[in-house]
Formats: C-alpha cells, sequence, structure tokens
C-alpha cells in the first residue's frame, strides 16, 4: 500500500476520531466533572490519540524515505509524544491540528479564505480549551471559559489588552503557539490577498493585449483589402489605356 492510499483511507476516520476529541475535551475543559463521567472523557480522548498513534505508525512504515518523512511531520510526531507527557497534557490539542495541517496542503486558493476562517476560529477555541484546562487551577484570571475566549481571541489577533494573561508554564507555552499562529494567518491572509491582485492586473494585461493584437489583425486585414482593390483598380486602368475602343464600347 502506498502513503497516499492510506492518507486518503484514513482521512475520514481521522476527521471522526478529531471530532470525538473535540467534544470530549471541550466537555472535561469546561466543565471538569469528577468520578466515573470524568475518568469516560478521559478515556475517549486516549482512544483518539490511540487512533493518531496507529496513523502515525503506519505512515512512517510505509513512506518511501522513512527519515526524510519523520523531519518533515515533526507536527505529527508531536500530536502522538505530547499526551504521553502529563505536565504537557493540555497541549494534546496538538493532536486536532494534524488534521488541518494534513488537508492544509490539498486548499485551493478559492477555498483558502474559507480555510483561514475555519482555522482561526478552531484555533481560538482550542487554544481556550487548554489555557482554561490549565490556569483554572492556578492563581491566574482565567478562570472561566468566557475569560479563555476572551484571552485567545485578543492573543491570536496580537493585541493583547492584558487583562488576562496566563501565570503557569503550559498556559505561557499555549499562548506563544496561539501567537505564532495568529502571525501565520496573517501572512496566509496577506498572501491570498496580492496573489488574487496580481491574477487580476494579470487577467486585465492579457485581455488589453488580446484586444490589441485583435485590433491589429483587423487593420491588416483592412490594409490587405484595400491592396486588392488599388491593384484592381490600376490594372483595369491598363486595360483601358491600351485598348481605347474597349473603354469607348466600339
Amino acid at each position: 500500500m502506498t502513503l497516499e492510499r492510506w492518507r486518503k483511507i484514513a482521512e475520514w476516520p481521522l476527521i471522526g476520531a478529531s471530532a470525538i476529541f473535540l467534544i470530549a475535551y471541550s466537555v472535561q475543559a469546561i466543565s471538569d466533572p469528577p468520578g466515573a463521567p470524568g475518568l469516560l472523557l478521559e478515556d475517549l480522548i486516549w482512544v483518539t490519540w490511540a487512533v493518531f498513534l496507529l496513523d502515525y505508525i503506519v505512515c512512517l512504515s510505509i513512506a518511501p524515505r522513512r527519515w526524510h518523512w519523520f523531519y518533515t511531520h515533526l507536527l505529527d510526531f508531536g500530536a502522538v509524544v505530547l499526551p504521553m507527557l502529563r505536565p504537557l497534557r493540555a497541549l494534546r490539542v496538538v493532536t486536532l491540528l494534524t488534521v488541518l495541517q494534513r488537508t492544509a496542503g490539498r486548499a485551493l486558493r478559492g477555498r483558502i479564505v474559507i480555510y483561514v476562517a475555519g482555522s482561526a476560529i478552531l484555533l481560538v477555541y482550542v487554544a481556550a480549551l487548554a489555557v482554561l484546562d490549565v490556569e483554572r487551577s492556578g492563581a491566574g484570571r482565567i478562570q472561566t471559559f468566557g475569560e479563555a475566549i476572551w484571552w485567545a481571541f485578543t492573543t491570536i489577533t496580537t493585541v493583547g489588552y492584558g487583562d488576562y494573561v496566563p501565570v503557569t508554564f503550559q498556559g505561557r507555552v499555549i499562548a506563544v503557539g496561539l501567537m505564532f499562529s495568529g502571525i501565520a494567518l496573517l501572512g496566509v491572509v496577506t498572501a491570498t490577498l496580492a496573489s488574487w491582485i496580481v491574477e487580476r492586473v494579470y487577467a486585465q494585461e492579457a485581455s488589453r493585449q488580446t484586444a490589441t493584437v485583435a485590433h491589429i489583425d483587423a487593420l491588416r486585414a483592412e490594409i490587405a483589402e484595400l491592396k486588392g482593390l488599388l491593384a484592381a483598380e490600376a490594372e483595369q486602368r491598363i486595360l483601358d489605356q491600351e485598348d481605347p475602343d474597349a473603354r469607348s464600347g466600339v
């Protein structure tokens, strides 16, 4: 089996696992249910992690150049390693972002706006969940999901009012990642807009060049027609001069 074929087979199962993860982690981070419900959510999260671990192992084993694939898919590696590190438990959101990163390479420019908007919303949401998960038990001001969402919005837009700031190490790591993500999304928007403007200018220039070429061809055709008429008239005059009787009708 080729790597591309496996990716096509695994794409929808990974999306389903990501959806289950997002729901389970949302409930866990926002309400933090105790007892059996909390354990069930934790088990669901680990099951989704196992799906991504399986996908990573299969991709690495069937990749034609394994070391090259490993170096070029460090985000996937982080997705399967970070959940095992208990101090970095909140960074398991990287697992969810791997599906988003995998589909990004196939996004056409016509869908970039939708992709960027969806990416921004998803990043804000998962970052809010992650920072709430680690800050709620600390001495910081981020204690509710609403405060976490507000912090995520101000951070990804690089505004940073400073009214809500993470105080834990994990929270600051999440903040740094969200800042870089905001800068990257802004770069994508700028590059897409610039590409659209260049394409529009090129289309207008091509249209003008096409119109100019058509106009020149029309002028050439008219000139050729005029030359034909002048040549016929000159030939008729020569014939009239050589046979005056034909001109007088005798």
